[in-house]
């Protein structure tokens, strides 16, 4: 398959440098903190990678790199903390921190963050549901005195906007994959329920790769993208992710033709832009 070639080949080393993933991978060694970092990372997300790694890096300084400790010490509505001056594009400190109460809250009745998203998958709706029971959790109560627009950070599949919810499908692929670079910390998640953390690299290339026919980003796409990997991979199918993703970040798709960039492209003989064309 084309896509095996791309994955086989693909810089894992070099792309690592510039993924959020690289800032989670230190602490790989304590799950819990590897889970707070990682959400912390993945709701960071937002926007082009220097900035989320520079803005994880500063906050990171800010609690001193004790993860665990600012989520022990977090209060609901506190008076300013050591995010006070904390910017992330539209993200903002006091959000980070009253996201470390949610999860401060969430480990008083859970060992683990997987043991809330077993407990959403296990019902009708599957993985979709262990997300939707993640943003829960994340949210906190909807009566509770929640910093402005902080909700909106953690949306549901199964809500009415039907979001693709890419940051926690993202910090999930980190957690369940045993292979490099994921971390594979949750243990009672099968690869194969995976579903693709669609951001806009990724839904541009699987589009053009004939992996979905829909023309926007939304929870059905996941859902058509991740069964076409699965035709591929049965077992693993979200081991593309990180290939596709990067593929896009580091311009290796530069969504045009051009031959100088596509011609060694493994799979540009699948690629819509290319299909039906002889390379000149």
């Amino acid at each position: 398959m084309h896509l095996d070639a791309l994955y086989r080949a693909f810089p894992v080393e070099r792309s690592l440098a510039m993924d959020p993933l690289s800032c989670v991978r230190p602490f790989a060694n304590d799950r819990r903190a590897a889970e707070v970092a990682g959400i912390m990372a993945a709701t960071l997300a937002v926007g082009n990678t220097r900035a989320i790694l520079r803005s994880f890096g500063t906050l990171a300084e800010q609690i001193a790199g004790d993860f665990s400790g600012f989520v022990d010490a977090a209060r609901p509505r506190r008076p300013p903390g050591p995010l006070v001056d904390f910017r992330h594009r539209w993200l903002r400190g006091d959000q980070l921190e009253y996201l470390g109460y949610q999860l401060q809250q969430l480990y008083r009745s859970y060992d683990s963050l997987e043991e809330v998203f077993l407990e959403g998958m296990a019902g009708s709706d599957g993985f979709a549901g262990g997300i939707a029971a993640l943003s829960q959790g994340l949210r906190g109560p909807e009566a509770a005195s929640a910093p402005e627009r902080y909700r909106y950070l953690f949306p549901s599949p199964l809500g009415p906007s039907h979001s693709p919810c890419k940051r926690l499908a993202l910090f999930v692929r980190w957690m369940v994959r045993t292979e490099y670079p994921d971390l594979g910390l949750w243990t009672r998640v099968p690869t194969a329920e995976l579903r693709i953390p669609l951001d806009h690299h990724v839904f541009w290339i699987a589009y053009n790769l004939g992996l979905t026919a829909r023309r926007t980003p939304s929870w059905a796409a996941v859902e058509e993208i991740t069964a076409a990997l699965k035709r591929i991979d049965p077992n693993d199918p979200i081991k593309y992710d990180f290939v596709l993703c990067h593929t896009g970040i580091s311009g290796d798709c530069p969504k045009h033709r051009d031959l100088a960039i596509c011609g060694r492209c493994a799979v540009r003989p699948d690629c819509r832009l290319w299909r039906g064309r002889v390379a000149a």
